[in-house]
Formats: C-alpha cells, structure tokens, sequence
C-alpha cells in the first residue's frame, strides 16, 4: 500500500467569500469550475486537467471563523507550465507574488495568496526562468 498523489484540498468559509475566492482561482490559476455533488451547503468544485483539487465550501459565519483544526499547514503546490504568461497575467492583474529558484532541483517557484490568505506555491522547471524573472 502506497500514496499515490495529493487529490485534493478543501477550503471552507463564509458564504459570501466563495466568489471571490472561486474566481481567483480561475482567473488567476486557470482552474475550471465543473461538478460537485448536491451538498446541502454552498460551494465549487474547481478542476485541474479534468480533476476536482480544490473544493470550496461555504459555512455559516460564525462557523467559518472558528479556528479549524488543521495544524501549521504553511501553503499548497500546483505543477505547473509556462511560467512567462503566468508572470505577465500576475502583472496585469496587479497580483503580488515572490520568485525563487531552488538551487540542485532545477526548480523555479512563484509564490501568491489566495483571498483566504492561503499562500500558493507555482512550481515551474528552472529552464523557464531564463529570461522570465521579473
């Protein structure tokens, strides 16, 4: 028996934050919004490559500034391509966001927050920032 791949994350909250944060989430990242099943709560299922990896999920207000539960999770790491259009659209959008190349790994990685203040991880191969870097 062996893990095989992260499936997904969830992330839950006010009712009245799900758009905003559904939308950076395509917007920004590129994810599709596509089914989810009938809950008796709000949210979205957002895809990548025809999978769900980020469910969003509405709660009631006082519920959804409860502390969860959920440790020191520091971010989340999507694979990704094209490194210099995901630059230039962080730009365009006014989307702050931090560089780094992870020396041995031939790895480039682009940090962001998401409107939940979950920070993101884009990891591209370190070949695409020759001449990407901003």
């Amino acid at each position: 028996m062996a893990l095989e791949r992260l499936d997904h994350y969830t992330l839950r909250m006010a009712p009245d934050a799900l758009q905003a944060t559904r939308d950076f989430y395509i917007d920004v990242l590129g994810l599709t919004e596509g089914e989810r099943p009938p809950f008796t709560f709000p949210g979205y299922w957002l895809y990548v490559a025809g999978r769900p990896v980020v469910h969003l999920a509405g709660s009631n207000a006082a519920e959804a500034q409860e502390p969860r539960p959920t440790g020191q999770l520091d971010h989340v790491a999507f694979h990704a391509t094209g490194l210099s259009d995901m630059l230039a659209k962080l730009d365009r959008l006014g989307c702050a966001y931090e560089q780094r190349t992870v020396p041995l790994l031939e790895l480039h990685q682009v940090f962001l927050t998401d409107p939940n203040g979950v920070k993101i991880e884009l990891n591209y191969a370190a070949g695409e920032a020759e001449g990407a870097e901003r």
